[in-house]
């Protein structure tokens, strides 16, 4: 599947967001630039996990692996990379007090298989697409230029990551059962947004 983007003139945006981020949720993001880069470290670190953990999982699952393994190596690159610039202006990682967003969203993957893994590649995809969605924002909005250039510099890799994640289900389920649930999960995605404190957090 080619990736759909909304036309219009906010940020391209996958089009499987139900929702799009809030101003206000921007606005904290702009005050806030040491504490989302933490937490963005973190997140990348966390979505490197994911991945390697999926392998674990269905370890003899021809094509998995080939397809995660490099997605991870590349987490684990972005972590490092806001690593080095928190680095650069004096902060380290630090105790950060995540959202419950991913763990939420984790409550609605199904435990049978071979459900389980369909809501495991769409929860993950639609994780990429929020953070694709915000990234773009703050590299049109922040004030900082090196903040502005690291997150036009990361839109594309979150794309095709959200690209990987279909992909792998596509290759293994029908496409109707893949848009049916992955609408749900959208649904779902919005409506954990919609309820949580807004703190200066990548999904907040």
């Amino acid at each position: 599947m080619a990736l759909a983007f909304e036309k219009s003139k906010a940020p391209k945006r996958i089009k499987w967001l139900n929702t799009s981020t809030s101003q206000s949720w921007l606005d904290q993001a702009i005050t806030h630039p040491v504490e989302i880069l933490i937490d963005h470290a973190n997140c990348e670190r966390k979505a490197a996990g994911a991945a390697i953990q999926m392998m674990f999982r269905y370890l003899c699952e021809p094509g998995l692996a080939e397809a995660l393994s490099p997605l991870a190596r590349e987490e684990l690159e972005h972590f490092e990379r806001v690593l080095e610039i928190l680095k650069s202006r004096g902060h380290y990682l630090e105790p950060l007090q995540a959202p419950p967003y991913g763990s939420l969203l984790a409550k609605s993957i199904r435990k049978e298989e071979p459900v389980r893994m369909l809501d495991s590649f769409l929860v993950s995809g639609l994780i990429e697409a929020r953070s694709h969605e915000r990234m773009a924002l703050l590299s049109l909005h922040s004030p900082d230029k090196e903040l502005r250039a690291l997150y036009a510099d990361l839109l594309h890799s979150e794309a095709r990551h959200f690209s990987i994640y279909w992909t792998l289900a596509e290759e293994r389920f029908d496409k109707s059962e893949i848009l049916t649930r992955l609408k749900e999960l959208a649904e779902v995605e919005s409506k954990i947004l919609s309820k949580l404190h807004h703190e200066p957090r990548m999904h907040s």
